[in-house]
């Protein structure tokens, strides 16, 4: 099969404003970002004939993304649109007799459930449904979809309690106000939420209404797994009376679709989810997880034998966590793990022996170089997946009996002729306690080891997330503007195991953590290409708490970038959306209890110590962190006059970089800033 770029500019998704400017230039500019594109959510049919995947990339008028659906027949390598115009899709899902593709699309207006006939050449719009569905699984005699969707509670018995007098017909009163009665009341990315509970749903591809199958005040979250019997959907919930304050609990259920009648299949302690039968339904695998009061748990496959209900865990001795999986044939399966600053694939039989396939699905997050990616996988063993480097954002990747090839070259017209920083990896032993640290650095184009460059830490969120060997639109961009950019997978981190990631535990953020990124900086110093008088430090999230408690721990850096952090925990747990798991997971109790650990977590117990300028930036609609947060080490900082600015994101939640205009000005806000302490 012959690799393939695909090149039908007369479609309007590819059709973007370019300016001269980034046409001239060989260094990678700002203004590229917005040409940017990648493969996610690859879908291979049940047959592994045809691969349907998400083309994503940005719309520079609208400031937004834009998500279309393109075919792949694998007999003669053609490449062909199936949905590339103004509309948004997504969720693609094949039937399991892979001639129909179900997908969700706002062509009608809103986001609403679509089939596609593949030998036909025909789609249906199937749904009017006032809310957006998820989880969209096809029944195994493909006549059927089930989906989850909200279901709003109406008023509460308070609120019908209230008599307020009526407004007079064309009188200007205030909105009505808004009660909030719930333990899960926001969420970042989507404000104040209206109570509602998630229900699963069925409805027949031939057309028809939903069908609601679940009943009352619970949640009812995908996967979804059909019953190779198309009668049962299992699914995962918390059916505790007090399932709201339970974080870290889920179990098993199966609905009868004749009865609407549940039936419990597991009862573990912590969260069970994302169930597969077995094709002759004697056998449910699932991902299961502990609830221990840690920030980090390992993820498990595990496998219920449904006669005996016995469960065995299949990745017992893999000490990482299993984050998708599906069935491989003869009770064997591929997984997907993060390992060492990598994602991986890996055959795993029902003996948990483990065969790796490939160590490099990557690419679908654009801004930072974070592990991500994913695949899907047909009936004869081939597989789709995202798969990109540190120099390209994801493309198609296949994976047919040990072979793998890359079927698209989506950016090779817009970075193929740049020049872009070399992403090198560093290993080093942390000066707090010797532990072993993985990291990469970047050194700019046209790189000379006899000069002397600036240094930039770029420290990742999470803070049990892991960076990688990945494409980073950001760091690309600071290492366009001549920085040396070092990034490192600090403890906490994952794909290390369970012992390093809870290195951090009661420890967020500490001397420990920034001893790590401290190690990395010298470690580039004595390499003799660092100029050791212009050193800066950035980071967003928990990276932005690592990077405000750094300050106030050395003076070394000329600048920081802090970009929504956490400046006091006492106030963040007890305003931000996850504060029912933040305080269960990451501290020893309730703040009023535990003052001084609180304290000691904060950058804004150090601030008495900071001399370094600081740029704050946060979102104005940011629930993760919230802008108070900022607020106050700005007004702290100013009280103290040190030199600081901040900056207020309009309309943005906690995902600043989710609009391309706004990961630019995160750029070059930080780009200008570091300038003006850059030591001449």
């Amino acid at each position: 099969m012959q690799l393939t770029k695909i090149t039908l500019l007369s479609i309007s998704f590819l059709c973007t404003t370019i300016t001269t400017h980034t046409l001239a230039s060989e260094k990678f500019v700002s203004e590229d970002i917005f040409q940017l594109e990648y493969v996610s959510d690859p879908q291979i049919s049940p047959n592994g004939k045809n691969i349907v995947y998400v083309r994503s990339g940005y719309d520079i008028m609208q400031d937004s993304n834009k998500r279309s659906l393109w075919h792949v027949d694998l007999a003669n390598d053609q490449h062909t649109p199936l949905f590339a115009d103004e509309h948004s899709y997504s969720q693609p899902r094949w039937s399991p007799d892979s001639k129909k593709i179900a997908f969700t699309s706002t062509m009608s207006g809103s986001k609403q459930l679509h089939v596609y006939w593949l030998e036909q050449d025909k789609h249906a719009l199937l749904t009017q449904l006032p809310k957006s569905i998820s989880d969209i699984t096809w029944s195994p005699d493909s006549e059927q979809l089930a989906f989850t969707m909200n279901v709003p509670q109406g008023k509460s018995d308070f609120a019908k309690s209230v008599k307020l007098p009526t407004k007079p017909k064309g009188a200007n009163w205030s909105e009505p106000v808004k009660i909030i009665d719930k333990a899960r009341y926001q969420a970042d990315g989507a404000g104040i939420l209206e109570p509602a509970f998630r229900h699963l749903f069925v409805i027949p591809v031939a057309g028809g209404t939903p069908r609601q199958l679940t009943q009352g005040e619970h949640q009812h979250h995908g996967p979804l797994a059909w019953h190779p019997s198309n009668n049962k959907i299992a699914f995962s919930s918390d059916q505790h009376p007090e399932w709201e304050y339970r974080t870290t609990e889920t179990d098993l259920y199966e609905v009868n679709l004749k009865t609407g009648q549940l039936q419990q299949l597991t009862n573990l302690p912590g969260r069970e989810s994302q169930p597969r039968y077995a094709h002759n339904g004697e056998h449910l695998a699932f991902i299961a997880r502990g609830n221990e009061s840690v920030p980090y748990v390992t993820s498990k496959l595990s496998l219920l034998n449904i006669k005996s209900n016995k469960i065995k865990t299949l990745t017992e001795n893999l000490d990482r966590s299993v984050a998708h999986y599906q069935w491989a044939g003869k009770g064997d399966f591929v997984i997907q793990y993060d390992d060492t600053g990598k994602r991986k694939l890996a055959k795993i039989t029902s003996n948990g022996q483990l065969s790796e396939l490939t160590d490099n699905v990557s690419g679908t997050s654009i801004g930072r170089p974070y592990i991500s990616g994913n695949f899907s996988m047909a009936n004869n063993g081939a597989i789709a997946f995202t798969t990109g480097n540190a120099y390209r954002p994801a493309d198609l990747g296949y994976l047919y009996k040990g072979k793998q090839q890359t079927l698209t070259t989506l950016n090779e017209d817009v970075l193929g002729h740049k020049q872009l920083g070399q992403v090198h990896e560093l290993n080093i032993r942390s000066e707090f306690d010797g532990q072993a640290i993985q990291g990469w650095y970047i050194t700019p184009a046209n790189f000379d080891k006899n000069k002397q460059y600036p240094l930039m830490v770029e420290i990742h969120g999470g803070p049990h997330l892991a960076y990688g060997p990945s494409f980073s639109a950001e760091l690309q961009r600071y290492a366009a503007e001549g920085y040396v950019v070092v990034y490192v997978n600090y403890r906490g981190s994952t794909s290390y195991g369970k012992d390093f990631a809870l290195l951090l535990d009661g420890k967020y953020s500490s001397k420990e953590d920034f001893a790590d990124h401290n190690s990395a900086v010298d470690a580039l110093i004595a390499k003799g290409f660092i100029d050791s008088d212009n050193l800066f430090i950035a980071g967003g999230s928990a990276g932005g708490i690592a990077t405000a408690y750094a300050i106030g721990l050395t003076d070394r850096f000329n600048a920081a970038a802090i970009t929504k952090p956490v400046i006091n925990w006492i106030s963040k747990v007890l305003t931000a959306d996850s504060y029912l798991g933040q305080i269960r997971n990451q501290f020893p109790g309730m703040p009023w209890d535990n003052l001084e650990h609180y304290w000691q977590r904060s950058p804004l117990s150090l601030v008495a110590n900071v001399t370094t300028p600081a740029l704050i930036m946060t979102g104005e609609e940011d629930r993760r962190t919230p802008i108070s947060e900022s607020e106050q080490f700005y007004q702290a900082l100013k009280l103290r006059k040190v030199d600081t600015v901040l900056i207020r994101v309009p309309g943005s939640p906690h995902g600043i970089a989710g609009r391309p205009s706004r990961m630019i000005a995160k750029i070059e806000h930080t780009l200008a800033w570091f300038k003006q302490y850059h030591k001449k």
